[in-house]
């Protein structure tokens, strides 16, 4: 009987503990559920004063309804020559903001745009982004520009040297509404499916479609930080606020919610190869490739030994080892030094 009696006893101090543990984790969700409804609407960062004074300079214009935000500035006198500067994912036009100045001694119009989804351009969603939409953004402010019958030269990085390919391709094909381009100068950008490695959020998000939505309202200004920070050089990291500028840009418009779309590129490039290598591979537009040999996006030396292999009429500039994924930033003297001895080589 007595045993009886324990067992009992025993068995409700068990019911008492786990009500007790249940009522607490009723708690700990009443608490947290708001807290995380405050931390995934959390509004964005306001501009440093360098954005502030790169966005006060730029204008928009209308592509099928959406705003594309771009600068234009008028450069060296004596000089009819243009060039179009395409920046790269996840960041936007600032990327090109530390060569800004010189190039505009050099040409007479320096033209930087945010493609759709990116910086201080609008982020629809739900959307599908894709190369040929952006290439066709930048034939649209072309001719906004009244710049149809010019040759311009282009400059790109990173998702920008696929758009630019795309744009190749138009060119070469002669295409209603192409761009007539003057030269091609790439840096750093996943050609090359067979030796392009995504970073692994970049994966998850492309790919996952449970995920992607969570993923994207849960990366902050950390995670961001240490992503971004992995593919600059050891010795060439951004400062904090060249960081957070970044950060700033993204998340504009809440830019971090298409992340997801925007990473289908990846996909696009697989599927559209032979059309980007091929043009790359045939076309008689001067090409130069800028290379930060120590990119793990994609990597030295299999990245380079192929493009030397596949685009044999390209001239190469391999920087110094320490510089990485984003040599206009890391490297900016080295950057145009490349460039300018490209473009007066022709």
């Amino acid at each position: 009987m007595r045993i009886l009696q324990v067992s009992y006893l025993t068995c409700c101090r068990s019911c008492v503990h786990l009500s007790q543990m249940r009522e607490w984790w009723i708690h700990v969700g009443l608490i947290c559920i708001p807290l995380v409804a405050v931390y995934l609407h959390i509004p964005p960062p306001q501009l440093s004063t360098a954005l502030q004074k790169w966005h006060s300079a730029g204008k928009v214009f209308h592509f099928r309804g959406w705003k594309i935000f771009y600068r234009d500035s008028l450069g060296a006198l004596g000089s009819s020559d243009v060039i179009i500067l395409l920046h790269g994912f996840p960041t936007s036009s600032y990327d090109w903001s530390k060569i800004w100045d010189p190039l505009t001694q050099r040409f007479h119009r320096v033209i930087a745009l945010d493609f759709l989804g990116f910086g201080f351009s609008d982020k629809p969603r739900p959307h599908k982004y894709s190369i040929f939409e952006q290439a066709s953004v930048v034939e649209a402010l072309v001719a906004h520009l009244g710049l149809s019958n010019q040759r311009v030269n282009l400059v790109s990085h990173d998702y920008g040297d696929t758009v630019a390919l795309e744009l190749l391709y138009r060119s070469d094909q002669n295409r209603t509404g192409h761009l007539t381009l003057n030269s091609l100068c790439l840096s750093n950008g996943g050609l090359f499916p067979e030796t392009h490695h995504p970073r692994l959020l970049q994966m998850l998000l492309k790919d996952s479609s449970f995920l992607a939505p969570i993923l994207t309202r849960l990366t902050n200004f950390v995670i961001f930080q240490k992503g971004i920070g992995e593919v600059f050089g050891p010795y060439t990291q951004p400062t904090d606020a060249e960081f957070w500028d970044m950060w700033t840009g993204l998340r504009y418009n809440d830019g971090n919610l298409v992340l997801d779309s925007i990473l289908q590129y990846i996909n696009q490039r697989l599927k559209h190869r032979e059309r980007w290598v091929g043009v790359l591979t045939s076309t008689y537009v001067p090409l130069h490739m800028i290379y930060g040999p120590l990119d793990p996006v994609n990597p030295h030396p299999q990245f380079i030994r192929l493009y030397q292999k596949l685009v044999q009429k390209s001239t190469v500039t391999i920087l110094d080892e320490h510089i990485s994924h984003y040599p206009q930033l890391e490297d900016p003297t080295g950057f145009l030094n490349a460039y300018f001895n490209f473009i007066h080589s022709f």
